[in-house]
């Protein structure tokens, strides 16, 4: 979640130029040192299809054995699809620094604020079904209940909400990841966290990153549809789409259920590397819960830009963007970025961290996807960018 802080949109949780904070706490990220592994492990891709060319594979390697070794990730895992279907899984690093356990294949991961992407398209269902408008505004569906300094539910929009144009202050640059990490909270309470202080900016006038408007589209999916925002993304996304690995922790689950690696954290940035796999991950909510791989992570995005998730009219919303700044290039569509490519053309995707969870990728318009993970969040613009050079390297290799 501090999710989109690291994809150069204040990224996953985050705002821009907050980063040293945001590697303070990963509760406002939802959008970090480097530690020195005796050995890396060894090289390990496989191949479920045919055999690619070399050069990708060398490529997507390399770049995770540099991520481990020159950046200080415990591990980096990646799937890599190319436009004929083949896909290619990667590790890289150890899964348990404490055993030295290897990397397992395709393992799951926290993929924070992914996961506002598969609200957003829940939220464009109920576009498409007409029981939600992108143009009503937030008392529409939650009378009374947006207000604060500078903040009136009923000037701001759904559209908005999506797009991290409400001016709504974030609620998560005012928790602590260790105060939260066991401790169950309900989105009301994010929700009233965020209200205590004033608007960033009058809505429509900006875009600035938000988790707190993925919580108001997460209660305004449940108030419309009279069912638990987790239920609602199972059936309408992650059964359809076939996402055999992917699932929203009910509550009172800090575990993460099938072969995973251990997510480690800094708290503060500069501290050490902390074990941090197991959380009670409520405090990201519509924002940043879901677990899932890289690969159910490609075959989601590639479902969706492939118009199998939404009606062509609400993609076509989804994907109208606006710049976020910075030199970057990243756009920001409706839970849904697009970001330049070195070879030319974007991908589409969004990107996620959460204490002890790094994760960049998206697909291409003519079928390349690749999703790429790490097992800590970096700490500084380097490892950051070399976690995007990754994706960009698969991609384009």
């Amino acid at each position: 979640m501090r999710t989109q802080s690291r994809q150069g949109f204040p990224s996953s949780i985050r705002q821009q130029g907050s980063r040293r904070r945001r590697a303070v706490s990963a509760a406002a990220a939802v959008a970090v040192g480097v530690m020195t592994l005796g050995t890396l492990a060894p090289p390990a891709a496989s191949d479920s299809a045919a055999t690619p060319t070399a050069a990708r594979p060398d490529a997507v390697q390399q770049s995770l054995n540099a991520l481990v070794r020159d950046d200080g990730m415990p591990a980096a895992l990646a799937s890599v699809q190319d436009r004929n279907g083949r896909t290619r899984t990667y590790t890289a690093g150890v899964g348990d620094l404490a055993t030295g356990s290897k990397v397992p294949k395709d393992g799951q991961v926290r993929i924070g604020s992914n996961t506002k992407t598969f609200t957003a398209v829940v939220v464009l269902q109920l576009v498409a079904e007409g029981k939600v408008g992108l143009d009503a505004s937030v008392d529409t569906y939650l009378p009374g209940l947006v207000r604060g300094e500078g903040i009136d539910g009923r000037n701001i929009t759904v559209r908005q909400l999506l797009q991290h144009t409400s001016g709504l202050p974030e609620y998560g640059n005012h928790i602590d990841d260790d105060e939260i990490r066991y401790r169950y909270t309900e989105p009301r309470e994010l929700l009233d966290i965020a209200l205590r202080y004033p608007a960033d900016a009058a809505p429509g006038t900006t875009w600035g990153y938000s988790n707190t408007n993925y919580v108001l589209a997460g209660l305004i999916v449940q108030k419309v549809t009279g069912r638990p925002l987790a239920e609602q993304i199972d059936r309408r996304i992650i059964k359809p789409a076939g996402l055999r690995h992917t699932y929203f922790p009910a509550p009172g689950d800090m575990t993460i259920r099938e072969p995973h690696p251990k997510g480690y954290h800094r708290n503060p940035a500069d501290g050490p590397l902390r074990e941090f796999t197991q959380m009670d991950p409520s405090w990201a909510w519509a924002a940043g819960q879901l677990i899932s791989t890289n690969s159910d992570l490609n075959r989601f995005f590639g479902a969706l830009l492939g118009g199998r998730l939404l009606p062509a009219a609400q993609l076509a919303q989804m994907r109208t963007t606006v710049a976020v700044g910075g030199p970057s290039g990243l756009r920001y569509g409706l839970g849904l970025t697009s970001r330049p490519l070195s070879c030319g053309g974007v991908y589409w995707g969004h990107g996620g961290d959460i204490a002890g969870f790094e994760t960049r990728g998206g697909v291409t318009d003519d079928g390349r996807a690749a999703n790429v993970a790490v097992t800590s969040i970096p700490t500084d613009e380097g490892a950051t960018q070399h976690v995007k050079d990754a994706v960009d390297r698969a991609l384009c290799g």
